[in-house]
């Protein structure tokens, strides 16, 4: 059985967070959270809540407590969020404003207590 997390609108660059993403697809919670403990970037923290998140989901869909070691991260993405509502403004040469945009995504985390991506999905 699967279970997902959505976290939208979060302040990394998807690039950033999918670096990290890499590191931890394939890998059961328990090592997920010991190599996210370990890699010294801002976006693990929020990496972090949602692979827990995700874990706790599919702990109340099968409404026992799971062992960390027997559920694996079988999908985790993170897709480019709304860059247009937070404009700043960078002073430029001779006293023009050069614009700044924020970068936003969102991230996307499946976790089953099967090893396989499932294909129930299609």
């Amino acid at each position: 059985m699967d279970a997902k997390c959505h976290l939208k609108y979060q302040r990394y660059g998807r690039r950033k967070v999918a670096q990290l993403m890499d590191q931890v697809r394939g890998k059961s919670l328990y090592e997920a959270q010991y190599i996210l403990a370990s890699i010294p970037m801002r976006a693990t923290d929020v990496l972090g809540k949602a692979i827990k998140s995700a874990g706790a989901n599919l702990s109340v869909k099968l409404g026992k407590k799971l062992d960390l070691r027997q559920v694996w991260v079988t999908e985790c993405f993170a897709d480019q969020g709304p860059m247009k509502s937070l404009r700043r403004v960078q002073p430029g040469p001779q006293g023009r404003a050069m614009p700044f945009k924020r970068k936003m995504c969102h991230i996307s985390v499946v976790v089953s207590d099967t090893k396989q991506k499932s294909k129930e999905s299609n």
